[in-house]
């Protein structure tokens, strides 16, 4: 294969020290390593030398939780490197940033600095590079900027007003983010709309019509403002790989194309996998790496059958097992081992066959809690966290998992009362802030002037600007014919648009920036950090009228001007930030200081690739976990076993599982019903792995499970009234 043309797509950043783990040592902690090892085989296990030495034909590497798949992914990479396989025809696929900058960090740790230089990125990202090289031969024009979720939705909720209009049952009519998630859903599991309306949606099923006319105004809409969202990146990429007329460009760009996390990609993915190293010329060879027991965003239109077929769909396909964990103690595993093991001796899941065999001496056993209600679930959870920090414990070593966001709502009442500091991981993100999705709008408008949607949201910020003088401002900058929006910026600075009087002083101050940001050519253009220093005069004018606490949001514009020197365009640093944005002002201030403390708070999902010594699983009861929504669905069923396995194999030394006996109804109003919820299904069978405690119980006539329970005189009373 030729190895004059290569690409470099979105590397991971600089390169840092690589994290250490908590138990002090990096990479898998195995066996001492052979004499006259490499590098990248020293400290593997035989499994692990088997993956990374592999060198016929495509790889599935089942990696259970804990097996060091990180580690044997990297090494795979520098052992390519060191081969001699120039470094920037690897494509490294991950699903975040951080995990492609981790592997990439450890492969030049053993290859040396060569390895930094491998195309690493998630699959949004290198779409994008890809795109912008070739996307004109599969119709995508050049200059295209992406939409993040929050736009693409409004250009849903703009379609779907103009869908509904006039009509009686616009109120019934799904919300915007409704129909975004139908449409994401059909795209990315490719299945047609009306069946997942049926299996996903059914309560929108009487809608469906128009359901269908707002997605498909939506396509025609984008193509006329020339922008994309996350799912076209992807339908785009597979449309090149089967494009006869670029399938061999793009596929005589990389060599070799390892996958992390493969159990999460969907079918659009497993397609444009197929198209880079399936049968044909120049086609690449294909190494993945997953778990089938982690497959727990179904909701994403991800698929396990991905993983299950991937023999099946890449002809002498080796698979490899990993199942020494190095993460956990053997009380732990158990517990984990089991919840599965219980699964596929009931049939009730497909899957490959691993055990998860510790490494790890023996450390305390699980415990299972059953908790008079929530309150006392909290109370309980509370005691145990400061309990474990006073044994010397940080807070930072500890996490409590849950099924869903609300499932926390009470512990968290409890820890602020108590004063215990913690990081909960959902809700808001930094880039669904309005006043941060109104600097990047202003950059949109440079990158690309017939983006409609943001010139909507930039002139919503000027004084006086309402509807109709917003209608006829879009009319002259000319955005609402494709022939002449590209043109919209430049009739913006020439003072072409009617404002009122009183935001003379505001459009001026733009127009000025917009100026200097532009600079007459690309080449010429300041990079994207400066461009949003000039901005924030502007920023500084509006968010004073327009949001309470305004220092607070200009200096969230600040820290994205210090993320945006990251980047050397302004069209890599909108794409990044839109692909693999920060979740908050925090993830741009770097690492805390060494003597801050806190307690993490996550849902399960959130918490995937994460562990902790100390972990409490909350909410372990049926209906939370798993959810009563997918009782009755075999698949989802499955999917919720997963779930609970991957929040089990969170926790290194100390494991606790709780349930609320009394789970009080919280939706439709605040009031004091409440049913009994018993343990999840999951682990009534296994409980004999755990030590079982209980809390609250005393409350309601009970005791705490150490406590001696005292002569019943009642029971003795009934027992004689029975007698005939």
């Amino acid at each position: 294969m030729s190895t004059t043309e290569s690409f470099v797509v979105d590397v991971a950043g600089p390169a840092r020290p690589a994290a250490a783990r908590p138990d002090g040592l990096r990479g898998a902690p195995t066996r001492a390593d052979r004499d006259g090892d490499p590098p990248w085989l020293a400290g593997l296990n035989d499994a692990q030398r088997r993956a990374v030495s592999h060198d016929d034909g495509p790889l599935l590497i089942v990696a259970g939780a804990g097996t060091g798949k990180t580690a044997t992914l990297a090494a795979r990479v520098a052992r390519l490197v060191a081969d001699g396989v120039p470094a920037e025809r690897i494509l490294l696929l991950t699903f975040t940033r951080r995990a492609s900058r981790e592997m990439l960090q450890r492969a030049a740790s053993m290859a040396g600095a060569e390895a930094s230089r491998v195309t690493g990125g998630t699959f949004h990202s290198v779409a994008v590079r890809l795109l912008h090289r070739f996307g004109a031969s599969v119709g995508l024009r050049p200059g295209f900027t992406v939409l993040d979720q929050g736009d693409a939705a409004d250009l849903i909720g703009v379609l779907r007003a103009e869908v509904t209009a006039g009509s009686v049952t616009a109120r019934r009519f799904p919300r915007k983010e409704t129909i975004a998630a139908i449409g994401s859903r059909v795209v990315n599991s490719q299945v047609r709309l009306g069946d997942v309306l049926k299996a996903e949606y059914p309560w929108c099923l009487d809608a469906a019509e128009g359901v269908r006319d707002v997605l498909a105004g939506y396509g025609a809409r984008k193509r006329e403002h020339n922008v994309v969202d996350y799912d076209d990146l992807l339908l785009y990429w597979r449309a090149l790989v089967r494009s006869e007329a670029t399938r061999d460009a793009v596929r005589a760009l990389v060599d070799h194309v390892l996958v992390d996390e493969y159990q999460d990609t969907n079918a659009v993915q497993a397609d444009i996998l197929e198209g880079l190293c399936g049968p044909g010329a120049a086609a690449a060879d294909l190494s993945v790496v997953g778990d089938d027991a982690q497959a727990i965003y179904s909701f994403r239109a991800a698929s396990v059958a991905n993983m299950l077929d991937f023999p099946r769909r890449f002809d002498d396909a080796t698979v490899v097992t990993l199942e020494e964990n190095y993460r956990s103690t053997p009380e732990v595993l158990d517990a984990a081992n089991a919840v599965m093991a219980d699964a596929v001796t009931g049939g009730e899941v497909d899957g490959y066959e691993k055990r998860l065999r510790p490494t790890r001496p023996s450390g305390p056993r699980p415990q299972l809690w059953t908790c008079a209600d929530e309150a006392a679930q909290a109370r309980a959870v509370c005691d145990l966290v400061l309990e474990r920090r006073e044994e010397g414990l940080d807070l930072r070593s500890q996490a409590v998992l849950f099924r869903t966001g609300h499932h926390s709502d009470g512990l968290e009442l409890e820890l602020s009362r108590r004063g215990v500091p913690y990081v909960k991981y959902g809700g808001l993100k930094y880039l669904e802030a309005a006043h941060v999705k109104d600097a990047l709008a202003m950059l949109r408008i440079l990158d690309n002037p017939a983006d409609r949607l943001a010139w909507e949201r930039v002139l919503d910020c000027f004084d006086g600007v309402g509807p109709a003088t917003r209608a006829k401002v879009v009319d002259a900058l000319g955005l609402d014919d494709p022939q002449t929006a590209a043109g919209a910026l430049g009739r913006f600075l020439d003072g072409a648009a009617p404002f009122p009087a009183r935001a003379r002083d505001e459009v001026a101050e733009l127009v000025a920036a917009f100026a200097e940001c532009r600079a007459g050519s690309a080449d010429a253009e300041p990079p994207p950090s400066v461009q949003l220093e000039r901005l924030v005069p502007f920023c500084t004018q509006v968010f004073a009228r327009k949001y309470r606490d305004p220092a607070v949001r200009v200096a969230d514009i600040e820290h994205l001007a210090t993320l945006a020197a990251e980047e050397p365009t302004r069209s890599r640093f909108l794409s990044s930030v839109v692909l693999d944005p920060p979740v908050s002002t925090g993830a741009l201030a770097g690492p805390p200081h060494l003597d801050d403390d806190w307690l993490t708070l996550s849902t399960i999902h959130s918490a995937k690739g994460g562990e902790w010594r100390a972990v409490y699983v909350i909410g372990a009861a049926d209906g939370n976990m798993p959810s009563d929504m997918a009782v009755g669905d075999r698949e989802g069923m499955a999917e919720e076993r997963r779930l609970l396995y991957v929040a089990l194999t969170r926790a290194r030394d100390h494991l606790v599982v709780t349930w609320p006996q009394r789970m009080y109804h919280h939706r439709g109003g605040l009031d004091d019903r409440y049913s009994y919820a018993p343990l999840c299904r999951f682990l009534t069978p296994i409980t004999e792995h755990f030590d079982e405690r209980s809390a609250g119980l005393g409350d309601t006539g009970g005791f705490d499970a150490d406590e001696p329970v005292a002569h019943d005189p009642v029971a003795v009373e009934l027992d004689a009234l029975w007698e005939l």
